[in-house]
């Protein structure tokens, strides 16, 4: 197989507890990933010339310092001599926005890789792999709707009844460092079971300091709320409202007022991604 074209996806984080610092710096956590049924495209085209060649639908993320080219260069000394690969992304999910957009790159990247050069690499070394690109990188690799703790790489797959989602980018960049560097971010919230975290009201640890810092996602939040449960995802700048149904979605995100984008995803208990590379053996 020389050419090879795979998803990947975006997610939620349902909710997100942090329960303290560590002492190099990370932030433990306990949070639930949701998968989505859209995200980013990439196709891989391999090559014998030992080169990594990188393009992408928005050029303003076409350099070596993406995810996705670290991905590949971070495989490549396990590949044969003069492997190399051409990868074309096509960018659909919004940057910035805390829906995992650049780590489920470089995870599909990984999977993607070590199928075409042939690896034989286990999930979890994929993910050993991953967490040095991003502490979001082992769940898209995992590639299931998981419950997470550590820094997000202790994975527990867990099987959600199906949902819509209206998401909202608000024209803004959140910083993740920044967040996560701020001393007013809560940090010592209690770890809780598996099951307590499921029957629990769901919250967002870092949705308070980012509506301070950033008040458009306040205002996205103040208008989404009206209309079903909201929260922020991640670090933001995105934030969501969960519906049972499509149609109530569509219908919210039709009177969704400008600048703001917004689009409807379902929710999945298992990313696309897999699903085609079991097709592409």
């Amino acid at each position: 197989m020389a050419t090879l074209t795979l998803s990947a996806p975006a997610k939620l984080n349902l909710f997100l507890h942090i329960t303290g610092r560590r002492a190099d710096g990370y932030h433990n956590l306990q949070t639930l990933f949701q998968m989505l049924d859209c995200g980013d495209q990439l196709s891989f085209t391999l090559t014998t010339d030992g080169e990594i060649q990188f393009s992408c639908s928005d050029k303003s993320i076409e350099n070596d310092s993406n995810l996705v080219v670290r991905a590949a260069k971070l495989l490549q000394p396990l590949a044969s001599d003069n492997a190399g690969v051409k990868i074309h992304l096509d960018k659909q999910v919004p940057m910035g926005g805390g829906l995992g957009g650049g780590s489920s790159d470089a995870a599909t990247t990984l999977l993607a890789l070590n199928q075409l050069w042939q690896l034989k690499l286990s999930n979890a070394q994929l993910c050993e792999l991953g967490l040095k690109l991003g502490a979001d990188v082992p769940v898209f690799v995992f590639g299931k709707t998981a419950f997470a703790q550590g820094v997000g790489e202790k994975l527990q797959p867990v099987s959600l009844p199906q949902k819509y989602y209206l998401i909202v980018t608000p024209e803004v960049h959140v910083s993740t460092a920044e967040v996560f560097g701020n001393p007013d971010l809560i940090r010592n919230t209690p770890v809780m079971s598996v099951k307590d975290l499921l029957d629990c009201d769901w919250k967002n640890d870092c949705e308070t300091l980012v509506k301070r810092l950033y008040p458009e996602v306040a205002m996205v939040l103040n208008w989404l709320i009206e209309y079903a449960p909201s929260r922020m995802t991640g670090t933001g700048a995105s934030v969501f409202a969960e519906f049972q149904d499509e149609l109530s979605a569509r219908q919210t995100l039709a009177k969704l007022p400008p600048p703001w984008r917004g689009f409807v995803a379902k929710g999945v208990n298992q990313s696309a991604v897999l699903t085609e590379l079991e097709q592409a053996v």
